[in-house]
């Protein structure tokens, strides 16, 4: 399983917090490419509800992630 920031995004509308099955069929409903549905997939299913992207990809950059400063803007 691998994650990018392209893939990762078509979970960004996701129904959140959702099981793995729900995921799956959002990824499916959206048009995500296959990697985005192989990931999933992947996952354990222990029926647990995965609150965000975070929980799927603990990686997962965040907007505190990057060093631009919009004040400045």
């Amino acid at each position: 399983m691998y994650w990018t920031l392209e893939l990762a995004g078509y979970l960004e509308e996701a129904p959140w917090p959702a099981t793995k099955d729900e995921l799956i069929d959002y990824a499916i409903r959206s048009g995500s490419p296959p990697e985005v549905i192989d990931n999933l997939e992947e996952l354990e299913d222990d029926g647990e509800l995965y609150e965000s992207i975070e929980d799927i990809w603990p990686d997962y950059p965040r907007h505190d992630d990057f060093f631009f400063n919009e004040d400045e803007y």
